[in-house]
């Protein structure tokens, strides 16, 4: 017979394993000596030590499911319960006891993190939705768009939730997005529809600023033009291609025009120039003529400087008031050595100024004569107010005899 701390073998070759319920039948053995037989089953028993090592190493440090980590724990133990090893049967069974309770707690970490990891992805997709349903009444298409795909990507990146959340959360997501594309669809739909119909006006205002390119009436087209030009800004833009294409011709039409009236502006404004050139020599040439000693030959020579000047032309609008003015400032004058000369050579103003004059002058004697009559009978009041009288009519004497000097008299 022989045995070991663990086990023993009979003379029948009978292989007892030894536990804390007593000893147990592991096998029989006939092939070879009990040393062998133990040692036999001794083997085995170092085998499951080191199938648990490893289930031990997989369970901590592997992503193995609790399933398969009981499901090979089992077919250990029933290896254990079964006897057929000879070593320490119940330290093996201890540590799997062991091994099954951090197996329950990694399924209670996985559970709590799943449903942590399931929160959160409940949480990010309700922001997500409800980011889209916010971006489904942006009228920013662009931005709004790129910002919906890139939602819908990381939507996908994101778990599933329980299949009636994730249901839920999805046609309300889904229908954001489809709601933001038919507004975007029906914005430049409309968009397409104001952009032809400002193509058709854009083509009439172009087929008008044609017409209008040779015109010479100057002002008035120019004033047409800038009439086109508020209705262009008004009718708004048209299609890429077509705007471009029509605002070149209408600001070729436009160019036509402008440059032709440039061109006789410029010939008309160096003609302009030279004529007040002309005009003001003219002015100098009037100006001479003051003061006016001879009226006679004063006003021959100014009608002859007038004539030239009527024969000139226009001169530039902002020179034309001070040019003109110094002619009218010489017409002026001779206007007035007439006035003066006319007075001076009337017979019947003369005669008028002379009659006054000895109106005024009897007046004026009269007056002198009731004067002294007054201061003889001691009215004095009467006197004083006849003195008064006196001064106003020798005023009025004097006037008169100054126009009368005008005739030479």
């Amino acid at each position: 017979m022989s045995s070991d701390p663990w086990g023993r073998v009979d003379e029948t070759g009978t292989v007892y394993v030894r536990t804390a319920e007593g000893e147990k039948v592991v096998g029989s053995w006939q092939a070879g000596s009990p040393e062998e037989a133990l040692a036999y089953f001794e083997r085995k028993y170092e085998g499951l030590v080191v199938e648990i090592g490893l289930l031990e190493r997989r369970v901590k440090t592997t992503d193995l499911s609790a399933k398969d980590a009981m499901t090979a724990i089992d077919h250990l133990r029933q290896q254990v319960d079964e006897h057929h090893a000879v070593g320490d049967l119940e330290a093996l069974g201890k540590r799997l006891d062991t091994l099954v309770e951090t197996v329950d707690k990694r399924r209670e970490e996985r559970k709590a993190q799943k449903a942590k990891q399931h929160e959160e992805a409940r949480k990010s997709k309700e922001s997500l939705v409800a980011e889209a349903e916010e971006l489904a009444q942006s009228e920013q298409w662009r931005a709004a768009g790129e910002r919906l795909r890139s939602l819908v990507d990381t939507w996908k990146g994101l778990p599933r939730l329980d299949r009636k959340s994730d249901d839920e959360l999805w046609h309300r997501f889904s229908h954001a997005r489809s709601a933001f594309s038919k507004r975007r669809k029906a914005h430049f739909a409309a968009l397409d529809a104001q952009r032809e119909e400002a193509r058709k006006t854009k083509e009439k205002l172009v087929a008008e600023a044609e017409a209008l390119s040779g015109s010479t009436d100057w002002g008035g087209t120019a004033a047409q033009y800038r009439e086109l030009m508020a209705q262009w800004k008004a009718a708004g833009r048209a299609q890429r291609e077509a705007e471009e294409d029509l605002w070149n011709r209408f600001r070729g039409a436009q160019d036509i025009f402008f440059a032709a009236r440039s061109g006789v502006f410029a010939e008309r404004d160096a003609e302009q120039a030279e004529n007040l050139k002309l005009k003001e020599e003219l002015a100098a040439e009037a100006e001479k003529l003051l003061p006016v000693t001879d009226l006679k030959a004063a006003r021959a020579a100014f009608r002859s400087v007038n004539e030239r000047w009527e024969a000139i032309g226009h001169v530039p609008r902002d020179a034309r008031p001070k040019v003109e003015g110094r002619l009218h400032a010489v017409e002026r004058a001779l206007q007035e050595a007439e006035e003066k000369e006319w007075r001076r050579t009337n017979p019947e103003a003369r005669a008028r100024a002379e009659g006054l004059t000895g109106q005024l002058q009897a007046a004026v004697d009269k007056l002198h004569e009731q004067i002294d009559a007054a201061r003889a009978a001691g009215n004095s009041a009467k006197a004083e107010k006849l003195a008064k009288e006196l001064e106003g009519r020798r005023a009025l004497l004097d006037q008169a005899l100054k126009g009368l000097e005008e005739f030479g008299g």
